[in-house]
C-alpha cells in the first residue's frame, strides 16, 4: 500500500477499537481494486469532538462501532431513513458540497449484513427468531428480520431496555431468564457474551439449543464461540460473526466507492486476520 498526499482517508471509530478487523477487510479491498485509499482504527471517547476532527481532517467514510452507534446521531447532518427508523448508525459518508461544506450522512448496514448471512441458511419470511440483546446491533438485526417478514421475539437481561426495543420494533419481549418458554426456529446472540477473553461465556443454557434449527452469534473473536460450539454439538446449523461482519462491510464499501466489492478478497483478509490473532 502506497500512501501519499492524494490518499483518501477512511476508518472506524469506537472505544475500544483496537480489536476491530475492519481495517484488514477494507484495506485488502482497496488494494485489490487499485484504489489510493487507506482505512484506519481511531479510538474516540468524545463523539462530538471526534466528528468535528474527522470533518477537519478530510475523512471520506467512517465505520461506527460500540459504544457510538446511537450516540453519534445528534452530530450528523443527515440520516438515511432506514438508519433513522432503526435508531442506530454504523456507517458515515462524508461529502463536500459545491459551497465547500462537508455534509456527514449516517447509514446502517448491520441489518443488511445480518439478513444476508441468515438468508444463506433459512427462509426469513417463514421464520420465528429469538434475538438476545437490546443494544444497537439488536435494533439493526431485529429491524432487518421484521422487514424480511420474520416473527421476532426480543429477550434481554434488563427488562426495561428489552421492552423498549420490542415496543420500537412492534414485536414480543421476554425477560432473558424466561427464554425456556420460547419456541423459535432461529436464535441470534447480539450481545458481547462469549467474546474474548470470556471464551466460556454463553448467553443461554446449552440445554435449550436443541430446540433451534439455526443459531447465529455476531461475536467473531473467537470465531466459534461456546454458543456456536454447543449448538453445533446438538445438530443446529450455525452462523458465525464473520459472516455478518463481511456482508455489512461489503455494503459499506459499495456505498463509499460506488464500486462492486471484491467479496472473496475481503473474506480471505478477515480469515487471515483471525488466524494471525490465533483465535480461530
Amino acid at each position: 500500500m502506497s500512501i501519499d498526499g492524494k490518499t483518501e482517508l477512511y476508518g472506524i471509530i469506537g472505544n475500544p477499537v483496537r480489536h476491530s478487523m475492519s481495517p484488514a477487510m477494507h484495506n485488502a479491498a482497496f488494494a485489490d481494486l487499485g484504489m489510493n485509499r487507506v482505512y484506519v482504527p481511531i479510538e474516540v471517547c468524545d463523539v462530538e469532538q471526534g466528528i468535528t476532527g474527522l470533518r477537519a481532517l478530510g475523512f471520506r467514510g467512517i465505520s461506527v462501532t460500540v459504544p457510538h452507534k446511537e450516540a453519534v446521531i445528534p452530530f450528523l447532518d443527515e440520516i438515511d431513513p432506514v438508519a433513522k427508523k432503526i435508531g442506530a448508525v454504523n456507517t458515515l459518508d462524508f461529502r463536500k458540497h459545491e459551497n465547500g461544506q462537508i455534509i456527514v450522512r449516517g447509514f446502517n448496514t448491520d441489518w443488511v449484513g445480518a439478513n444476508t448471512a441468515l438468508a444463506e441458511k433459512v427462509n426469513l419470511q417463514k421464520s420465528r427468531v429469538l434475538v438476545i440483546g437490546a443494544g444497537g446491533s439488536a435494533k439493526a438485526v431485529g429491524f432487518g428480520l421484521i422487514e424480511a417478514g420474520a416473527e421476532v421475539i426480543i429477550a434481554n437481561r434488563t427488562v426495561e431496555t428489552g421492552k423498549a426495543l420490542a415496543d420500537l420494533l412492534g414485536c414480543a419481549f421476554v425477560p432473558l431468564e424466561e427464554v425456556t418458554s420460547v419456541s423459535a426456529d432461529v436464535l441470534i446472540n447480539t450481545t458481547s457474551v462469549g467474546m474474548e477473553p470470556d471464551y466460556e461465556g454463553i448467553v443461554v443454557p446449552p440445554s435449550l439449543l436443541s430446540g433451534f434449527s439455526v443459531v447465529m452469534d455476531i461475536v467473531y473473536a473467537p470465531l466459534e464461540t461456546r454458543l456456536l460450539r454447543e449448538a453445533k454439538a446438538v445438530g443446529c446449523q450455525t452462523i458465525d460473526g464473520l459472516a455478518m461482519l463481511l456482508y455489512q462491510g461489503i455494503a459499506q464499501f459499495e456505498l463509499w466507492t460506488k464500486e462492486k466489492a471484491p467479496q472473496d478478497v475481503m473474506r480471505l483478509a478477515l480469515e487471515e486476520e483471525l488466524r494471525s490473532r490465533a483465535v480461530v
